[in-house]
């Protein structure tokens, strides 16, 4: 299951941990996030022993969108060592995803 990532917690659980994290940033309202939403819990399954698989909700964590300038949700980050590695806004496939999760990875 993915990790709720908030505010509060994004520093410690993202930020200062060593390898690959992905971030899914949605909101309740949003259509596309609940189509995503089933594809990020799988990778969540998939590459749990390798990779943090967290989702943010943008209506209650504003700070964390602001400050990696959210402007569409959904929008995929994939993080390596802290550093932003990816940013895919929009709507996309579980093999896309997978694809570059593996190239942080290797």
């Amino acid at each position: 299951m993915a990790f709720e990532i908030t505010d509060s917690n994004f520093q410690q659980e993202v930020l200062d941990r060593k390898g690959v994290s992905v971030l899914d940033f949605w909101a309740e309202w949003c259509g596309p996030c609940r189509m995503i939403a089933p594809i990020i819990e799988k990778l969540s399954e998939e590459y749990s022993d390798k990779v943090l698989v967290g989702k943010v909700n943008v209506d209650l964590n504003p700070e964390v969108p602001m400050k990696y300038g959210i402007r569409s949700i959904p929008t995929i980050i994939i993080m390596k060592d802290g550093e932003v590695a990816h940013k895919q806004v929009g709507y996309t496939t579980q093999a896309k995803l997978a694809e570059l999760i593996d190239s942080q990875l290797s």
